[in-house]
């Protein structure tokens, strides 16, 4: 799959456009310099939009976000080497490929079959080796917690407990939550007496996150 000068010229303007605008972590910036978005749009039709600040439709009602979006989540996760990380959907496969390429062990959940189906053949073709399955991310996926960071990319109407539970102590959960018609990201952090920290960093826009497989 081809990754031109041009389209790393284009993803340079977007990661330089990120720094300028937004408080973002210099690993995630280079994670995403790294990585090709463009790939991971269904259609190659609309892959010089890829770079341009903005969501695209990839089916089952599901967008890519915005890359200000996963710059700001992926900034305030705080990702270290070797931290297990776990993503509560899926989608194009973008967020998780930005995680791996932070030197994180990904567990990443989808709940829409059509996705799942896609993306996981195009993550082992690009490389990106992250451990994915079909299922609920309201339950998160107990058998393999605790996680040191847990990312939700699908606006929540609450914040399921079952994530919190799978927190590791010191863990983090990035979550956008609904309020007022918006979502707002919440930041909370597992502390060492098992109680929570829960900090709020601002409003985006999201997809709903859906309970009920399909």
């Amino acid at each position: 799959m081809e990754d031109s000068y041009r389209h790393k010229g284009l993803r340079k303007l977007m990661v330089d456009d990120l720094r300028g605008k937004y408080p973002v972590d210099e690993r995630v910036m280079n994670a995403m310099m790294e990585v090709p978005r463009h790939l991971f749009f269904p259609d190659q039709v609309f892959w010089d939009k890829a770079y341009e600040n903005i969501a695209f439709q990839i089916g089952s009602g599901q967008t890519i976000s915005h890359p200000s979006t996963v710059a700001m989540q992926s900034t305030l996760l705080n990702v270290s080497k070797g931290m297990k990380v776990l993503e509560i959907g899926t989608g194009s496969g973008y967020q998780a490929a930005i995680l791996v390429q932070l030197g994180a062990k990904v567990f990443s959940i989808e709940r829409q079959h059509a996705l799942f189906s896609r993306t996981k053949p195009l993550m082992d073709k690009l490389g990106f080796n992250a451990r994915l399955t079909f299922g609920d991310g309201y339950l998160g996926w107990p058998v393999h917690a605790p996680f040191d960071r847990i990312i939700v990319t699908a606006g929540a109407p609450y914040i399921p407990k079952p994530l919190m539970e799978q927190l590791s102590s010191g863990g983090v959960l990035v979550i956008p939550v609904e309020s007022d018609d918006k979502y707002v990201m919440h930041v909370i952090t597992k502390m060492e007496d098992g109680t929570f920290q829960d900090e709020t960093k601002g409003d985006f826009r999201f997809v709903p996150l859906l309970e009920e497989r399909n």
